[in-house]
């Protein structure tokens, strides 16, 4: 049988593998490398002690049919619903978000609110004529006063460079359904219909990674192979044909192993910056500078373990204030009971966006423990004495970002990547595009069916359109598919 090389174990990589097992029409086997210890990317579930918990939380919601029938047929009864919770905390006070509206002029006190209103009204009347950025962007729709007090402190805090140099495809992706009159309105009837704000969702009993973990046993039992620890460094070409690939690894003894595999397609989820230099020969100069100029977000989650349960009913908090670090807090007890293994005590996900090599990343893991539970403390959730273990898990390469070079970079090693004969692209980093997992798990969708026959437009999904595609329409046999 042919051999369709997958390069990446996160949800595009093991879609893919599962649906090309599906297909009799491809007559091929998946073979996935993840260069980690698990399989799940960065929707895998880490364990500590019996202690499961998400490297950031993991919501699953989505309006892709296609989505959502693999999560049924993968997990069926192991989903549990799970009630959403979420707060901010800003100027030393607790917000509820989605926003209600006692709650929001109460903290934010009736002189404010008025200013908030005027400079809303300031900004709908006189609108910047340029929208080329996430402050111009927000401003436009929220007015300045909102956007000083509740986007730009967060942003900076997960982004590390200020809103007027993110480009404005990020927030048109991310919040585009979301305005002040509709944020008041939600808050006096209580209806929602913004996607994002969904006030309840599924949710795997044992955490995301438990969808991946099945998935990779379904692909085995299938006749597919998924291998962890071992790490794709090396596409070779003909042409435009990748043949072969070399697969690195470290033996028992500890020495490096690196296999030579062959290849009649390739698809891809690994960072679009590392898959462009490990092309030999390489790809043209243009293509490789390309390469360079795309940048991402790391992140790091301090997990602390306190003697007691439940130190507040959250599934999660977005921390604005400046004055502390720590930009997310997720109760992963919330999320589901089954991730403790003690009743009697709590798992607190403490998320810090970071730089590799900056200094919250190079910072001891002994540090870290000690700043999370500082910040626990100074936060009100918890005091410094209730933590009694902790585990670090550093995750590079998180978010893809939206800079002001990104998109003409994209363009260009598109354009080069398409022009591939046997080769495909997929998944956040795999398209350098902020995507949660079901856009993900679409782009992989798309890229088998180019395999089968029927090229799809994987580069075009989600862009410029709202977390959850709107648009849908049906394939030849009836299902339903996010429209292009």
């Amino acid at each position: 049988m042919k051999k369709i090389v997958i390069i990446g174990g996160g949800p595009a990589g093991l879609t893919a593998a599962h649906e090309i097992t599906k297909r009799d029409e491809i007559d091929a086997t998946p073979v996935v490398f993840e260069a980690g210890d698990r399989v799940g990317g960065i929707a895998r579930t880490e364990d500590y002690k019996g202690y499961r918990f998400d490297i950031g939380g993991h919501r699953f919601f989505t309006k892709i049919k296609q989505v959502e029938d693999i999560w049924k047929e993968v997990l069926g009864s192991d989903f549990i619903t799970v009630q959403r919770m979420s707060r901010i905390y800003y100027r030393d006070r607790f917000f509820d978000y989605p926003l209600k509206i006692f709650n929001a002029l109460s903290n934010i006190g009736a002189y404010e609110s008025v200013r908030i209103a005027l400079s809303y009204a300031k900004w709908r009347v006189r609108p910047s004529k340029e929208e080329d950025n996430f402050e111009q962007w927000v401003i436009n729709r929220f007015g300045g006063r909102l956007y000083m007090h509740f986007f730009r402190s967060y942003t900076e805090k997960v982004w590390g460079i200020p809103p007027r140099t993110i480009r404005a495809d990020w927030a048109a992706q991310r919040i585009k359904n979301l305005s002040l009159p509709k944020a008041v309105w939600n808050a006096i009837s209580g209806a929602n219909d913004t996607a994002s704000l969904i006030e309840e969702f599924q949710y795997p009993r044992l955490g995301p990674g438990m969808m991946w973990e099945r998935t990779a046993e379904i692909v085995e039992d299938s006749g597919g192979k998924v291998h962890l620890n071992k790490r794709v460094e090396k596409l070779y070409r003909d042409g435009l044909r990748v043949t072969h690939v070399d697969v690195a690894s470290v033996d028992a003894a500890g020495n490096q192993v690196v296999e030579n595999v062959p290849a009649d397609h390739v698809i891809n989820s690994m960072a679009l910056d590392e898959l462009i230099h490990a092309f030999d020969p390489p790809p043209p100069d243009a293509v490789l500078d390309a390469a360079k100029k795309l940048k991402y977000r790391d992140f790091l989650i301090v997990t602390l373990v306190l003697n007691k349960a439940d130190p507040f009913p959250d599934n999660w908090i977005y921390v604005h204030s400046p004055e502390v670090k720590v930009g997310r807090i997720q109760n992963f007890r919330a999320w589901s009971p089954e991730l403790l293994p003690d009743a009697d005590t709590a798992s607190i996900g403490m998320e810090y966006f970071c730089q590799i090599g900056d200094d919250l990343w190079t910072m001891s893991d002994e540090d870290l423990k000690d700043l999370a539970r500082k910040e626990l403390e100074v936060i009100r959730l918890a005091n410094q004495d209730d933590v009694i273990d902790a585990k670090i898990i550093r995750q590079p390469k998180a978010y893809p970002v939206y800079d002001t070079e990104y998109a003409e970079a994209l363009k260009v090693l598109e354009e080069w990547i398409v022009s591939l004969e046997n080769f495909q692209t997929v998944g956040r980093n795999g398209l350098h595009r902020y995507n949660n997992q079901d856009h993900s798990m679409l782009t992989a969708l798309y890229a088998v069916d180019t395999i089968a026959g029927t090229p799809r437009d994987i580069w075009n999904v989600n862009v410029e359109r709202s977390y959850h595609e709107e648009m849908q329409t049906e394939d030849s046999d009836g299902n339903r598919i996010a429209a292009e």
